[in-house]
């Protein structure tokens, strides 16, 4: 069952981070990371679970209103429109901006995203990301796409329960459970997806419980620390979640986030943030089903600490 979220100390930080570094495991020079573990051989055994075709966004939509908990709203504007044409010719062009770390935006981070100790994956030093971005283990790096086999386990629905609590951290046995009621084992190179039932929450209009950071932020379910050494275990080349893969307590300071601290610079784990996962839950439910094609394909950015993305399941 689920444990009570939690801030790890330093020193659980410290020996996760040793333990479970990837540095040098696939070069000096490498700026993958875990995305290593997405072979082509898992690629093209990933195109062979298309069957009918059906296709299904799981990105949320940009929001544009702020709030308490939407500090910093993404931007659209239009530069021309339709109530301007003429009756010969006309065109509508937009402009869009966004802040998309945080809460608010589906994005992935790259390895360039947080630090641990002065250094970011593979050792390379923090001062490298500078001012006009990362000059290593930028989004460039992801650049051909993330496609493979993605695998859903839907913790509230192996558990009997509607959703997980904001205060709640879910633990490898869990992801067991799941993987059993879905008759399912998550294996070397997938695409991991975990729902928590954010959404749902959300639709039965229970507010998140904002956090006394200043950020934005708030309380939500997420993985435990020990999540980390079941994905080194199962080789898992990418986590994605409805949230920021992080079981922020409602008092989160001191601010030691371990999929964030551990997970992007110990061990190049690439992390899918702010998902909606509903609609997938119930095409898989329906079909009994829980894998598929997953595309996800960044903006080639050279510098980027990541980007916005809609990644699509494909039956």
């Amino acid at each position: 069952m689920p444990i009570p979220s939690r801030i790890p100390p330093q020193s659980e930080i410290d020996e996760l981070a040793h333990r479970l570094s990837n540095w040098g495991r696939w070069g000096v020079d490498d700026q993958r990371g875990t995305l290593n573990h997405l072979t082509e051989t898992a690629r093209r055994r990933a195109l062979g679970l298309v069957s009918d075709g059906h296709s299904i966004g799981l990105g949320i939509p940009l929001n544009t209103q702020p709030s308490p908990t939407n500090p910093r709203p993404s931007l659209h504007l239009m530069l021309r429109a339709g109530d301007t044409a003429t009756e010969t010719a006309g065109k509508a062009e937009d402009y869009l901006a966004l802040a998309y770390h945080g809460w608010n935006v589906t994005h992935v981070d790259t390895l360039a995203h947080n630090f641990y100790r002065g250094a970011m994956y593979n050792g390379v030093p923090a001062a490298r990301v500078t001012s006009r971005g990362a000059l290593a283990n930028d989004i460039s790096h992801a650049a051909d796409g993330i496609i493979g086999r993605g695998v859903l386990l839907d913790l509230p629905r192996a558990l009997g329960r509607s959703w997980l609590e904001p205060a709640e951290a879910f633990v490898p046995a869990d992801l067991e459970l799941a993987e059993a009621r879905a008759g399912v084992r998550v294996e070397p190179g997938d695409l991991l997806l975990v729902r928590t039932g954010r959404w749902a929450r959300h639709a039965a209009a229970l507010a998140c419980e904002l956090l006394p950071d200043g950020e934005g932020l708030f309380a939500m379910a997420g993985p435990d620390a020990s999540v980390l050494g079941w994905l080194q275990e199962r080789e898992v080349a990418l986590i994605g979640g409805e949230g920021l893969n992080e079981a922020f307590p409602p008092d989160r300071t001191p601010a030691r986030p371990p999929f964030h601290v551990v997970g992007i610079p110990a061990m190049g784990l690439c992390l899918l943030n702010n998902c909606d996962f509903e609609r997938l839950a119930a095409a898989c439910a329906a079909r009994r089903r829980w894998e598929f094609l997953l595309v996800i394909a960044p903006l080639n950015l050279p510098g980027a600490l990541g980007s916005p993305v809609n990644p699509v399941a494909v039956f």
